[in-house]
């Protein structure tokens, strides 16, 4: 039987002993639920609560709890956080939190991810309380973790169980103000079925992200995101998103979408010459390497169809080990790219692990 770890042979609370632990990258993502109303989650999402600005004020919340956590949590060890991101994602009457935390050290960062949650939820209860007193925090739970001796943990039956759940949601339910809808399956009457996903956190993961203001703001449907996420559920990866970002907000998006490590993301959308079109300049910001054949593979598949895919600037290449790819935000678009990405992929992800012939 396991024994407490904070716990002496006494019986008594102490802090654990970490000094002979190797530091090693730590990954832990956490969520939430806030049960609301549809009148708040309208609200909120509209930018219409008494107090303004909702999902920003909870998620610098979020973050500043997670700095804090050592401070709240008695026995938690200070950590040298690299990186926390905090989103939302929206149900009729539900606004849900998730947070990722990382850092570099000899122990894990799970209860910063934990303590994220927390304090994002509770600050949404403040900002919302005038419209509805009622309002509780549910189900703060950790999802998955990695680093360190145990390696990687993930919440499997729950994880599987919000994949089903969550599915095509976002295709009529998109997240305000850059905010992400999480998009796997669905039964949902009317709305495009979807094939069941791997649980993120399982095998080879996979985000996608897209650029679309009107998206974002929930003035238009996205209809490229939700074939993504069908296609590399099929491909064999557990996939994160559709997230959706406003223009403006793409490069938020994309440090959400990098921020545990995945295999590959694929973005679609802000590839063009308007003034909005950005997703090309926030990718080139990230990237180590290009990988410049594989975009213009997909501008020439484009092309040979419809002369004013030429005009795409969308780039792909390597971000640590993660492959971004960017896409037209457009429905044919993506099924180019799909077509020019599907005999690649397996090979390009081998190569980038160290693995796959170079013969």
């Amino acid at each position: 039987m396991s024994e407490l770890s904070h716990v002496d042979h006494e019986g008594r609370a102490r802090m654990v002993d970490v000094s002979a632990k190797a530091d090693t990258a730590r990954i832990a993502v956490a969520a939430g639920e806030l049960h609301t109303t549809a009148e708040v989650v309208r609200l909120v999402r509209a930018d219409g609560m008494p107090k303004a600005d909702v999902l920003t004020t909870a998620r610098l919340a979020g973050i500043n709890g997670a700095k804090k956590t050592s401070e709240l949590i008695p026995l938690c060890h200070q950590l040298a956080l690299s990186s926390v991101n905090v989103s939302f994602d929206f149900t009729e009457t539900t606004i849900t939190i998730e947070a990722v935390a990382k850092t570099k050290g000899p122990t894990g960062v799970e209860m910063e991810a934990l303590t994220a949650v927390a304090v994002a939820g509770l600050t949404l209860h403040d900002m919302i309380k005038a419209v509805d007193p009622a309002a509780s925090l549910h189900a703060v739970r950790l999802l998955t973790k990695d680093g360190g001796k145990h390696g990687h943990w993930v919440r499997e039956r729950e994880l599987a169980e919000t994949s089903r759940d969550s599915a095509v949601r976002h295709a009529t339910d998109h997240g305000a103000h850059g905010q992400h809808s999480h998009v796997v399956d669905s039964g949902t009457a009317g709305a495009p079925h979807l094939t069941p996903t791997p649980a993120y956190g399982t095998g080879k993961s996979a985000v996608v992200l897209v650029a679309s203001t009107g998206a974002a703001a929930g003035s238009r449907e996205d209809t490229t995101g939700p074939v993504l996420a069908k296609w590399l559920g099929e491909q064999g990866f557990s996939v994160r998103g559709p997230l959706v970002y406003a223009d403006a907000d793409i490069s938020y998006g994309l440090s959400e979408a990098l921020a545990a490590e995945p295999a590959l993301v694929i973005s679609t959308g802000g590839t063009g010459a308007s003034p909005t079109d950005g997703t090309p300049e926030a990718t080139l910001a990230v990237l180590d390497r290009e990988l410049p054949g594989v975009a213009e593979s997909i501008r020439q598949r484009g092309t040979a169809k419809f002369p004013l895919a030429a005009l795409s600037r969308g780039v792909a290449g390597l971000a640590g080990r993660t492959v971004i790819v960017n896409l037209p935000g457009s429905p044919g678009g993506v099924k180019d790219g799909i077509a020019v990405l599907t005999p690649l992929l397996e090979h390009l992800l081998a190569q980038v692990a160290g693995g796959g012939s170079h013969e």
